[in-house]
């Protein structure tokens, strides 16, 4: 039976455009690829082991054309909308209180700000929550096994007992691995809302 259900942010409430960042990302900064350095950098920011100064400061060194404004637009260019009927089902959920709610998000400052700027709900979204952990806040990230286990750990869940829920599968394989329940959602062709008729086996 399931008593806590662990969802992922981008793309299971938020809407994301993965593609369109990436190309618009390499048009600006006239390249064909990301580097591994490039790689390496993007994912300690968004592990909280480097602060947004500094991940700002090594963009404007190696890409001296561009301004601040520029890669702060090219960096939040990947969030979409936030669809209300998305809010309105999770605080259902929060107010059934059938289930322990939990958040679980690799994310980052200058995502994080750009989302409270423009969703103004998003306060209301975070309050649904019994935990909500970022990423770049508790400085652990996805697809690690270490993650998991904090969370595991922290709010003394059984695995068996969780279903997390996220759109990457190497993500989903890891939770799996440690005896999670998982649904690796397609954000192209399935929706939060339908959870439980999707995974009604579960429930």
């Amino acid at each position: 039976m399931i008593k806590t259900i662990i969802f992922d942010f981008g793309d299971v409430f938020i809407n994301l455009d993965k593609e369109g960042a990436m190309k618009n990302a390499l048009e600006l900064f006239e390249i064909n690829e990301l580097s591994e350095e490039l790689i390496a950098i993007n994912a300690l920011y968004e592990q909280g082991l480097m602060e947004t100064t500094e991940f700002l400061d090594f963009y404007l060194n190696n890409f001296p054309k561009l301004s601040k404004k520029e890669l702060i637009d090219a960096w939040n260019y990947i969030i979409c909308d936030f669809p209300s009927k998305r809010l309105e089902f999770i605080q259902q959920l929060a107010k059934d209180k059938n289930y322990k709610l939990i958040l679980l998000s690799n994310t980052n400052e200058l995502h994080i700000d750009c989302i409270k700027k423009h969703i103004p709900f998003y306060e209301d979204f975070k309050a649904c929550f019994d935990k909500f952990y970022l990423s770049h806040q508790i400085m652990l990230r996805k697809p690690n096994t270490d993650i998991f286990n904090f969370v595991l750990n922290e709010n003394k869940l059984k695995p068996e007992e969780c279903l997390f829920i996220d759109d990457t599968k190497e993500n989903t394989v890891t939770a799996n691995k440690l005896g999670i329940n998982v649904w690796n959602n397609d954000p192209k062709t399935e929706d939060i809302l339908d959870l439980f008729t999707i995974k009604k086996e579960l429930f």
